[in-house]
């Protein structure tokens, strides 16, 4: 892409830029309690000033939120435009995508030098994000399925009595706990990818997480 931006084009919706920096924060938090909750630690004067169950507590909170955000988001794929629509997370669908697949493999490989023009996702973040979704469930409900030991029998209990039938009590919590490395894994990637294509493009791509607006050279995409 040219430094010379003509278009200012409203890629990410209200609705979208607060489901991504709730995850975003929610994935933080979570990390942090989540830390303290595997390796437990005395804090406070006393086991009267429950340090460890507020931190759980924390845990907890910030869970819910991160299950209401996942879902708000995938509920706006349904209503959004078409940055924010389901069909941009699977590329592979269409010739279009599949093309545009190919190009941008083509930039990441260094056999092309420019990387072609794309106003939302570009088709291999888009399929790396859909993983990543699916990641994100899984750690939802094996987080929720450990939750509800509390409850034996309880509505949560059956509800996920399917997570028990896959995972046992230990391999659930490994699970969780090597499930929050990937993602922490792909954050790091994800913001390296974001800075390189804005560097790139010029495009604006990680202030257009702020305030929805990205630029380009021209109305449509190569």
């Amino acid at each position: 892409m040219s430094e010379q931006c003509k278009y200012k084009r409203y890629v990410w919706e209200l609705p979208v830029r607060w489901c991504h920096w709730l995850i975003a924060t929610s994935i933080t938090v979570l990390s942090i309690t989540g830390v303290f909750i595997g390796n437990p630690v005395s804090i406070g004067g006393s086991a009267l000033d429950y340090g460890m169950g507020w931190i759980r507590f924390v845990h907890f909170v910030f869970g819910y939120i991160f299950a209401i955000s996942l879902l708000s988001r995938v509920l706006w794929s349904l209503v959004g435009n078409e940055y924010s629509s389901w069909k941009a997370f699977f590329p592979m669908a269409t010739a279009k995508g599949r093309h545009k697949t190919y190009r941008m493999l083509r930039f990441y490989t260094f056999i092309d030098k420019e990387a072609p023009e794309v106003i939302g996702h570009n088709p291999l973040a888009a399929t790396a994000y859909t993983m990543v979704f699916c990641l994100y469930i899984l750690l939802i409900l094996s987080g929720f399925a450990m939750y509800a030991f509390y409850n034996p029998g309880g509505l949560m209990h059956k509800s996920l009595s399917f997570m028990y039938v896959l995972f046992d009590n230990q391999s659930m919590r490994l699970f969780h706990h090597m499930g929050m490395w990937f993602i922490w894994a792909f954050v790091v990637n994800h913001f390296y990818s974001a800075w390189l294509m804005d560097i790139k493009e010029h495009g604006s791509e990680i202030s257009s997480m702020f305030s929805g607006y990205r630029f380009t050279v021209s109305k449509e995409e190569d």
